[in-house]
């Protein structure tokens, strides 16, 4: 039962802070995006990047969100797996872009630790239900 506390609590956690930086970087995105790592940023037209990223972001939370409302937990650790190359693929995107290596471990790397290890609870979880599930069964039997 703590398991499931634990992933919910992260998963909530972790699809609000994502919602927010989607919001800000379609709301704000010179304000938000100077924390990214990047040693520069886009000007002119390509800014339509920053909005990019918001719905990328944006998109990722309400996955998550709708995953945990119609409590499809086992299908959520495994999309949570799956997002966490978004942040990977973001700290790598700043090592390789001579970004800030602070911001590329700290920010990206953990967050993407921090999702991996969400998406690794939710199927425990399911695993540890499955195993009690055939332990009753062969009691019953």
């Amino acid at each position: 039962m703590t398991i499931s506390r634990i992933a919910t609590a992260l998963s909530l956690i972790g699809a609000a802070f994502i919602l927010y930086i989607g919001i800000s970087y379609l709301v704000t995105p010179e304000t938000i995006a100077t924390g990214f790592g990047l040693p520069e940023w886009p000007s002119g037209d390509a800014v339509a990047f920053m909005n990019l990223k918001g719905v990328r972001d944006v998109v990722s939370a309400l996955i998550i969100l709708v995953l945990l409302a119609t409590k499809q937990r086992y299908a959520l650790g495994i999309v949570t797996l799956v997002i966490a190359l978004v942040p990977t693929g973001d700290m790598l995107t700043v090592l390789s872009w001579g970004g800030s290596t602070a911001a590329a471990f700290g920010i990206h790397g953990l967050t993407a630790a921090l999702v991996a290890t969400t998406g690794a609870l939710l199927i425990r979880e399911h695993t540890v239900a499955d195993r009690q599930d055939s332990q009753r069964a062969v009691v019953n039997a």
